[in-house]
């Protein structure tokens, strides 16, 4: 297991940005592909971006892709993701998740056994 914290969300005006970092405790955390996850108010959880283990490959959700980065920082066990562009349908809680099984990480919420507890990203219009 991997425990997870995620910082970095508040309000910021459409087109402003945001950076939210996850920081894991554990040894493992090189031995995870790091995920970013959202829910809006009334929706369902929605994958954001991914990021292999290694960093070397990256994978991200239509709707972010061009405007949010996934980054990490093996030595600092810390995922980060560059918001850039923000519009309004951006709110939500972002969730930062760990999977120990797969090399580059996957899509689905279900592959993902560590979760952090959410950092709220409100973006005004």
């Amino acid at each position: 297991q991997v425990q997870l914290v995620e910082s970095g969300g508040g309000l910021v005006q459409a087109g402003g940005s945001l950076r939210l970092s996850c920081a894991a405790s554990g040894r493992t955390f090189s031995s995870a592909a790091m995920a970013w996850f959202r829910q809006a108010p009334g929706k369902e959880h929605e994958f954001v971006a991914v990021i292999s283990r290694s960093g070397g490959v990256t994978n991200y959700a239509e709707s972010v892709k061009g405007r949010f980065t996934i980054s990490r920082d093996n030595a600092k066990n810390t995922v980060y993701l560059q918001m850039n562009s923000l519009k309004p349908e951006d709110t939500a809680v972002y969730y930062c998740a760990a999977d120990l099984r797969t090399i580059w990480g996957t899509r689905s919420m279900e592959d993902y056994a560590s979760w952090g507890q959410g950092t709220q990203v409100t973006v005004s219009s």
